[in-house]
């Protein structure tokens, strides 16, 4: 388990500071970061993870995906939960709730 969460955190840390990462442009590309306390301190984002809701069967998910990876706006979710949060999903608004097109 421990060995995944270095991966997902080496991962996070590629997409947003490697502009060789095929990933780069959907998020360090459009600004997104890591909190100065995760970047600094890969033991301190595992003891975050571990605390909240991290497992082998989810990954790490934006709750707004204009936000920055930090404490206050990232979650564990299953792939089909981050699916739907992505930032090209068409959305809709009916009788004042949005919800993905599909």
């Amino acid at each position: 388990m421990i060995k995944r969460i270095r991966k997902c955190y080496g991962h996070m840390k590629d997409r947003c500071y490697n502009s060789k990462d095929k990933n780069y442009k959907r998020y360090g590309g459009r600004g997104i970061t890591i909190c100065d306390e995760w970047l600094n301190d890969y033991y301190a984002f595992e003891s975050w993870a571990l605390a909240n809701g991290y497992s082998d069967d989810l990954t790490i998910d934006r709750i707004n995906n204009d936000g920055n990876y930090e404490p206050n706006n990232c979650r564990f979710v299953t792939v089909k939960g981050n699916n739907n949060n992505r930032s090209s999903n068409k959305r809709f608004t009916y009788n004042g709730k949005t919800k993905n097109l599909t």
